[in-house]
């Protein structure tokens, strides 16, 4: 572990980062925006409450559907670290279109303010109080899903619905997600030499959010790590897509494979010539993984 990695150093690093996202929101906000035209969306905003702060929410309503469609529950991606539920957008607005589910978008807490748990359990709390609060959708007809980090929390979401006896998840999307945070970054090999997350990437995300090392083995972080060795049978049927050049690339094909062994994986998709983020520079890759979630998300709700 390099400097970057002490939590002091990763959490000073990664305000830093913050900062510089901040600045750039809008036009990143812009950008995305202009992605799918086709779908230009409806949106309304809300604010979810939870123990561990209110959660800022974007709902994107389908155009023709019955007054109750699906809930699709979206946590974005950023290391744990960046908020940006604008780089969400064009999924958010395709999946709305596309598998005629209500989007919920949601700007959940991020480190170093809020490190592990509090994500986690917030993300959780949102789903919940979603299905107990559906007159504008149908909680019974509910699905998670994330991208990078964000896939993340949608796995541990699923895992602490597995645990509490509810509530039922139709499916959980899993987009190149880290799952092997005990692992550290630098021992993570990828199929190039250069991938988009480099080990200092993940030693500041890592130490900002979960700065105790000792658990970065928990369950809700690591479900792909050796320490987890429980009975997964139950748990939310999973559609798990990873990038062929991403340095995560490993650890979500070993949590398909855990999925695989308890009945609970839909399907494992591995993006060809693809790395970490490859959806936010190439349209026409988003465009394909776009609608193989929508096609799943739709099944499991029909």
């Amino acid at each position: 572990m390099s400097v970057l990695g002490k939590p002091r150093v990763a959490a000073a690093v990664a305000r830093v980062m913050q900062r510089l996202v901040d600045l750039t929101a809008g036009p990143v906000a812009r950008r995305t925006a202009a992605v799918f035209p086709e779908f230009p969306g409806d949106t309304t905003e809300i604010t979810i409450p939870a123990r561990v702060a209110p959660a800022p929410a974007v709902v994107y309503r389908p155009a023709s559907v019955g007054p109750r469609p699906p809930v699709h529950v979206n946590f974005h991606g950023g290391g744990f670290v960046m908020r940006g539920v604008w780089l969400d957008d064009p999924l958010c607005r395709y999946l709305a279109a596309e598998a005629g589910v209500v989007v919920v978008n949601v700007d959940y807490v991020v480190a170093p303010r809020h490190p592990f748990p509090a994500p986690v359990h917030q993300a959780f709390e949102v789903v919940r109080w979603l299905v107990d609060h559906d007159e504008d959708w149908n909680g019974r007809r509910l699905t998670v899903g994330g991208q990078s980090a964000g896939g993340a929390l949608a796995a541990a979401v699923a895992r602490q619905a597995l645990e509490r006896g509810g509530p039922r998840i139709a499916l959980q999307v899993l987009h190149y997600p880290p799952l092997d945070l005990a692992t550290p970054a630098a021992a993570k090999r990828a199929a190039i030499a250069k991938p988009m997350l480099r080990p200092w990437m993940g030693e500041v995300f890592d130490g900002a959010y979960v700065p105790d090392v000792a658990a970065r083995a928990d369950r809700l972080v690591s479900p792909a790590g050796n320490a987890d060795t429980d009975d997964l049978t139950g748990i939310a049927p999973a559609l798990v897509i990873t990038a062929e050049y991403d340095r995560l690339n490993s650890e979500g094909v070993r949590y398909a494979h855990r999925l695989d062994d308890a009945g609970a994986l839909v399907a494992h998709h591995e993006v060809r010539g693809a790395d970490h983020g490859y959806d936010v520079k190439d349209a026409g890759k988003a465009r394909q993984s776009y609608a193989l979630i929508a096609r799943h998300v739709r099944d499991a709700t029909a």
